[in-house]
């Protein structure tokens, strides 16, 4: 039991940053331009209005989706109890990695937004 406790810790962590992060970008946008913390891609640092949206934007897509991964981690967890170390450690290490691809690939319509709302150049589009 002791294991899973563990397995289900580490498969709440991904989400759990996802509705971190994600709220701290929506509400947090101010923040300067940086190469350190935040949603850094070319696009997003070409100045402070296409920063600004990627976060808001890149944040709504995180909330939403660790909101949607928590509960479901939570239930897949639950179907493993009792099982074997390595079952419960295939289990949480498919899920781990099932939950990345939210994760990741919020950069995908992230960027294809930025680009219908900003030119090359980061000036907004009329």
């Amino acid at each position: 039991m002791g294991f899973w406790i563990f397995m289900l810790l580490m498969d709440l962590i991904i989400p759990l940053t996802m509705i971190g992060f994600g709220r701290y970008f929506i509400k947090n946008t101010s923040k300067e331009i940086n190469a350190l913390f935040g949603y850094r891609t070319c696009m997003s640092m070409k100045n402070k209005d296409t920063w600004e949206f990627a976060h808001k934007y890149c944040g709504k897509i995180w909330y939403a989706c660790g909101l949607i991964i928590l509960p479901i981690t939570v239930i897949f967890m639950l179907l493993v109890i009792g099982k074997s170390n390595d079952y419960v450690g295939t289990a949480g290490g498919i899920i781990c990695g099932i939950q990345l691809i939210p994760l990741i690939g919020s950069v995908f319509p992230t960027e294809i937004t930025l680009k219908r709302i900003f030119d090359h150049n980061g000036k907004r589009r009329n």
